[in-house]
């Protein structure tokens, strides 16, 4: 779709070409010698993307008159930053965690936040002292999962090691309410697979209902998918049986996710 809308932009910018559009997936960068171009470039990439039913992201489009200082993205500089500060090594659990709460705020869903919160993730999993301040950390990790629901993976991770320290008769309460919390988070079904995939693991068990259609078929509901209606061979239908998809149950999982275990989406999200 993108090459169409390459295709499109160029038929309209001819002429002049005192300029350079360079496109990496869906990121855009304009090199021209004014403004005034920039903002005309601008305004046809924008009147191009309209027709395919895109827009261009307000938030995130900057100018600079540094080359090098435009092609690196704040939050990336701000991560690294971040990273030079060291994160896990806050002297506790819960300054780790409001750094990476003040950074979510300011680069909420970035590569970096997610990056940050592996790290943590990492490092918090290692822990084995029980905190004094237990609630305020779960509370905290939830308001960064809410402003930045890409990185719940490794939240989810923190989430399940910080309640395994709870009481067994206080980690059902305290799992209800991470669940309310999250459902307040519009198209939140990569946050409810993470969820239910750590309040159903082995020795916490419990009930998790969603409307998530993964959700479902791992509870063994009947759920669908894919649309496949204008399928009319029988065959073809039930090799796209959705039952099929489950390789293992979530009760056979530890409660507290491995690190090897997240290495997957890691490894993933960078082409995400």
């Amino acid at each position: 779709v993108l090459a169409y809308v390459d295709h499109l932009i160029t038929l309209q910018l001819t002429g002049n070409r005192d300029f350079c559009i360079l496109r990496y997936r869906d990121d855009y960068s304009i090199f021209t010698r004014s403004d005034q171009r920039a903002t005309e470039i601008v305004r046809v990439i924008s009147d191009c993307l309209r027709k395919v039913g895109m827009q261009l992201g307000a938030a995130k489009t900057s100018a600079t008159s540094n080359i090098v200082e435009g092609a690196i993205k704040p939050e990336k500089l701000a991560g690294i930053q971040l990273e030079d500060m060291d994160i896990t090594q806050a002297k506790t659990i819960q300054k780790q965690l409001l750094r990476l709460h003040a950074f979510a705020r300011l680069y909420p869903n970035s590569g970096a936040i997610k990056r940050l919160a592996d790290n943590a993730f990492q490092k918090i999993s290692k822990t084995t002292d029980a905190p004094d301040d237990l609630f305020v950390q779960v509370a905290i990790v939830c308001d960064i999962a809410a402003v930045s629901p890409s990185a719940f993976p490794a939240l989810s991770g923190v989430l399940a090691k910080l309640i395994s320290f709870a009481s067994e008769k206080d980690r059902p309460a305290m799992w209800e309410k991470v669940a309310e919390k999250m459902r307040r988070v519009p198209h939140n079904g990569h946050l409810e697979i993470w969820l239910q995939r750590v309040t159903k693991a082995k020795g916490v068990g419990l009930t998790f209902e969603s409307s998530e259609p993964i959700c479902k078929i791992v509870n063994g509901q009947p759920a669908k998918l894919w649309n496949n209606d204008w399928i009319s061979n029988p065959a073809l239908i039930q090799a796209l049986d959705v039952t099929k998809i489950l390789v293992s149950k979530p009760e056979e999982l530890d409660p507290v996710p491995k690190i090897e275990e997240l290495s997957l989406f890691r490894e993933y999200a960078e082409f995400s």
